[in-house]
């Protein structure tokens, strides 16, 4: 039976299986793919209680209707800006706030962005508000430098983690717990979720393989993350091609302010010095183009997952 593990990106997030019972239904929406219609079971690596200290009990806000307005979604809950207690942290930090705050920037600054280089069509503006962006800029920066760094971090009363450590044990426990499947067994990964999924598979020695990963909105192609994927990621040999056995598709939006710095993973993660990561462009709808959700509407991302299931 074939098998797919999701891994969820940064901010926090509705209880486990109500976040994974909205992104199935998201995935078989009209003409979807139905896992469960398909027989093909699923499960998802939760991580945002590592890092908040309750689920966010809005779960509607995380459903489609709202996440086509302006409710910041992945900005709701703001525990502003990470501290930065040496200097490499500072570097990383002001580095990549650069890039992320200066993408949603040069979406608003223009009337027509450059052509879609693959249809040529010119790409809409973008208006955010300015809570909206300082709130999700400092949630970016936050989880992904407290996983990169592996910091110490109580969430609540009472609970401790090192926060890459934690989440990298349950990554691995959730695929070890699928690896009994003999059908084909793929990770989809969105955000922050996809440099997990690619830290574990690339430099955790007992991750178990998959036979497919998909990349969604994803961060993977700033050098700043690239850095700290060292010892492991180099731009002629980032394939994990020791733990994915088949193909890596990476579905973007160019207006998506997380992957829209550098979406393309293709030049950066090769396979023995060749191109072997399948970039596919996509236009979302709306303002906020980083919703899960509405990646999982598109026909290209549910062509290249039937293609990885066999179906």
């Amino acid at each position: 039976m074939a098998h797919v593990t999701f891994i969820h990106g940064i901010g926090n997030k509705p209880e486990a299986d109500k976040l994974l019972d909205i992104w199935r239904r998201s995935l078989a929406d009209g003409m979807g793919v139905d896992l469960g219609g398909e027989g093909v079971t699923s499960s998802l690596v939760y991580w945002a209680d590592v890092l908040y200290a309750t689920p966010d009990p809005d779960v509607a806000a995380h459903e489609s209707a709202l996440e086509n307005t302006l409710v910041g979604v992945d900005a709701k809950e703001n525990p502003g800006p990470p501290s930065a207690p040496s200097m490499e942290e500072a570097a990383f930090l002001t580095s990549l706030a650069a890039k992320v705050g200066g993408t949603m920037a040069a979406v608003e600054s223009v009337d027509a962005i450059a052509p879609d280089r693959s249809t040529g069509v010119h790409l809409e503006r973008v208006p955010l508000p300015w809570f909206i962006k300082k709130a999700f800029l400092e949630n970016f920066l936050r989880d992904v430098h407290h996983y990169l760094f592996d910091v110490q971090h109580s969430p609540r009363p009472g609970t401790t983690y090192r926060v890459q450590q934690e989440i990298r044990r349950r990554f691995v426990a959730q695929l070890t717990a699928a690896s009994h499947n003999q059908g084909p067994h793929v990770v989809i990964s969105h955000s922050m979720g996809t440099v997990i999924a690619y830290d574990c598979l690339k430099r955790v020695a007992e991750c178990p393989g998959v036979d497919a990963l998909m990349t969604i909105g994803s961060p993977l192609g700033l050098d700043e993350i690239q850095d700290k994927l060292q010892p492991g990621w180099t731009r002629a040999d980032g394939f994990p091609s020791a733990k994915v056995r088949g193909n890596w598709a990476n579905i973007f939006d160019r207006l998506d302010p997380v992957a829209g710095f550098d979406p393309f993973l293709e030049n950066d993660f090769r396979k023995g010095g060749q191109n072997s990561v399948r970039d596919i462009e996509v236009q979302n709808d709306g303002a906020w183009r980083h919703s899960m959700v509405k990646y999982l509407r598109q026909d290209q991302l549910r062509q290249a997952l039937k293609d990885m299931l066999g179906l």
